[in-house]
């Protein structure tokens, strides 16, 4: 019965929600970068490469290519599946930079307003309205605000 509890807690905890959330949103985004290097990126580089449908492209091993039980390498797929995966990477890296700068920011604002001071006595960081150090108990003379 211990167990049925802690699941229910972590599945209703608010990060498992988003994580859920992230990967429904992430497999969106996949299939719409899929689609956006198999019809429009892809077509004008078989053009520029006389006619050639990436899709298509492989080695053959054994057999003919669509027959049953042939061996080919899809040289074409990879690279389309490589393409995808690049702008899947290109754009992760983009939204952490964002995130990275905004993150940033925030910080630098938050250094602007102190939320801490150092006792003169002991040096220990306190609260910056405390009257009192609570690490060597000095009297902390009040601020000018």
């Amino acid at each position: 019965m211990g167990m049925i509890k802690e699941f229910k807690e972590f599945a209703l905890k608010g990060n498992m929600v988003d994580m859920a959330v992230a990967i429904v949103i992430g497999g969106a985004f996949a299939t719409v970068v899929k689609s956006l290097v198999a019809d429009i990126v892809t077509p004008p580089l078989g053009l520029l490469t006389e006619n050639i449908k990436f899709e298509q492209m492989g080695i053959t091993l054994r057999g003919t290519p669509g027959e049953e039980g042939a061996v080919v390498i899809g040289i074409g797929s990879f690279l389309n599946n490589m393409l995808s995966f690049l702008i899947v990477a290109l754009a992760i890296f983009l939204l952490i930079k964002v995130m990275n700068n905004v993150r940033k920011r925030f910080e630098e604002e938050k250094v602007d307003d102190p939320t801490t001071k150092k006792c003169d006595a002991c040096k220990m960081e306190i609260p910056i309205d405390a009257t009192r150090c609570g690490h060597c108990t000095s009297d902390i003379p009040a601020t000018a605000s």
